[in-house]
């Protein structure tokens, strides 16, 4: 089959390659792959492949068979209900193209936000959204990252009725791609804006676990604390890539096919909590500090839901963290004693972050994830 690239910044362009690969004999495509950088032939049946570094700078390059995307949408509309579609993500990232998928396979053209993403463009575009079918009304749904998220709910506290109106019209919302701080959840609740948390990959189509619960067909099982997933959402591997997509999916003994994350967590049979990533931990003093527990306490504090916290060496310790954040709160002369205080809490003193580092903005990536490639080059 054959490969085209198109240009992930133009969302109307993917959605034109996914009318034609997912619902139509057009050729696959390509999203986010330089040029020259991918074959011009894939093996039949893949629809997408979509190439990321990802927050750690490794480049990957996904191939999703076109079953895997219909299946993963039609179960989403399974769990939350089928309607319109706004895109508010990029286009070539896998949360965006779910979103295009999702109204490709429902029959709806998606509204798309165009432009950099604000509390404004978002209000605009979800007023342009058709709220009726033949008088009867068409529920709304919508993907964000935590990021987009908080822009939106600090324009409603500052009093955007727009933004306030936007936001609590969707029968749902989904947001993934890190996790959402519980603090910005309450705030969003507070709104009255119905969240759903999503967990996924894009080498799990996208999103296949909510709120702790997997979509039909999914499989969850913990080996060895790592979360691993199968069901008809995985993707085919990583193209041109055998030697890690062997190591990423493992065939079982029964003949199930499974998703290494890379993630910790737990599984009670029925909900799935991640606590974190089994590579984002330090050796600190001779003890090990898992850095997303530790990111988890500091954005409890008020003022940090936003925080991102990094590894640096420490000369003593071996390594330490800092943590990394945007806003006055950051700025505040006792924003180290307040953060160090509420990490001593959570996790012991062992886990306290080394420092505040206040940013005038957190850089991030275009998926709407904070870049730690970057955020570890930082000055400490």
């Amino acid at each position: 089959m054959r490969l085209e690239r198109v240009d992930a910044t133009d969302a109307r362009a993917v959605l034109r390659g996914l009318r034609g690969a997912v619902l139509g004999a057009g050729p696959a495509i390509a999203c986010g792959a330089p040029a020259g950088t991918l074959p011009d032939e894939v093996p039949a049946g893949t629809a997408v492949v979509v190439t990321t570094s990802g927050s750690t700078g490794y480049p990957k390059s996904v191939a999703l068979s076109r079953s895997a995307l219909t299946t993963s949408a039609l179960a989403t509309a399974d769990r939350i209900g089928d309607g319109a579609w706004l895109l508010a993500l990029p286009a070539g990232y896998i949360a965006g193209v779910q979103v295009l998928v999702r109204s490709l396979v429902a029959g709806r053209e998606p509204a798309i936000l165009a432009g950099s993403f604000s509390a404004h463009a978002f209000a605009a575009a979800v007023a342009a959204m058709a709220s009726s079918d033949s008088g009867v009304r068409v529920p709304t749904y919508t993907s964000l990252v935590p990021a987009q998220l908080q822009t939106v709910l600090d324009a409603v506290d500052a009093g955007d009725a727009d933004a306030a109106r936007a936001l609590t019209s969707f029968e749902a919302i989904l947001v993934g791609g890190q996790a959402l701080a519980p603090a910005l959840a309450d705030r969003a609740a507070a709104a009255g804006a119905r969240i759903v948390r999503t967990y996924g990959s894009s080498e799990t189509s996208g999103g296949c676990v909510y709120d702790g619960v997997p979509l039909d067909g999914v499989g969850v099982r913990i080996a060895g604390g790592e979360v691993q997933l199968s069901g008809p959402t995985l993707a085919d591997g990583y193209l041109g890539d055998p030697v890690r997509t062997a190591a990423a999916f493992e065939v079982d003994a029964a003949g199930t096919r499974w998703y290494r994350t890379g993630d910790l967590g737990e599984w009670d049979g029925r909900r799935l909590r991640v606590t974190g990533r089994a590579d984002n931990v330090i050796v600190s003093g001779g003890v090990n500090v898992s850095l997303d527990r530790v990111e988890r306490a500091v954005r409890a504090v008020p003022g940090f839901e936003g925080a991102v916290v990094v590894a640096v060496p420490d000369e003593r310790w071996g390594e330490a963290s800092v943590v990394v954040c945007a806003g006055d709160a950051a700025r505040h002369p006792d924003a180290t004693a307040r953060v160090r205080a509420a990490v001593e809490a959570a996790l012991g003193k062992i886990a306290r972050p080394r420092a505040v580092i206040a940013v005038d903005a957190v850089p991030m990536l275009a998926s709407g994830k904070p870049d730690r490639v970057a955020l570890r080059a930082l000055p400490d």
